[in-house]
């Protein structure tokens, strides 16, 4: 599966209860690989990670500028695997915060602590790999 236009297995393996791990690139290059819980809205190409501001997948996408930076989420259940790749920025508007933390629980079934510095790295999906 690569195209923006997923069938609704991959979609419905997005919206599952699943941690994922998302790449950054440092500055030297290096991939950091961490695991995350994200969204998916499939109606905007949208995909969300909420985190604090301080952390280093934060600081990495900052790092990149106004073009943001280029960044995988991934996750794995058995043989079904999907990637989400697109373009990522650090976003610290309130409301969107908001939509991400509402979004997450959802998906994960719980609210997250509160964190007055969260923000939400909002990655733009051009590319979708995977099995499901």
């Amino acid at each position: 599966m690569t195209s923006l236009h997923p069938d609704e297995p991959y979609l419905a393996f997005w919206r599952e209860r699943h941690l994922s791990t998302l790449t950054t690139l440092r500055p030297d290059g290096t991939p950091h690989v961490v695991p995350v819980g994200v969204t998916y809205d499939p109606a905007t190409a949208l995909a969300r990670v909420i985190t604090d501001a301080a952390t280093a997948k934060a600081a990495h996408i900052r790092a990149s500028g106004s073009a943001g930076a280029r960044v995988a989420l991934c996750q794995v259940d058995g043989r079904r695997w999907a990637t989400l790749e697109g373009t990522a920025h650090v976003v610290t508007d309130p409301a969107r915060v908001a939509d991400a933390v509402h979004r997450y629980a959802e998906r994960y079934g719980r609210v997250p602590r509160e964190n007055p510095t969260r923000v939400v790295l909002e990655i733009t999906v051009d590319r979708m790999l995977g099995h499901a």
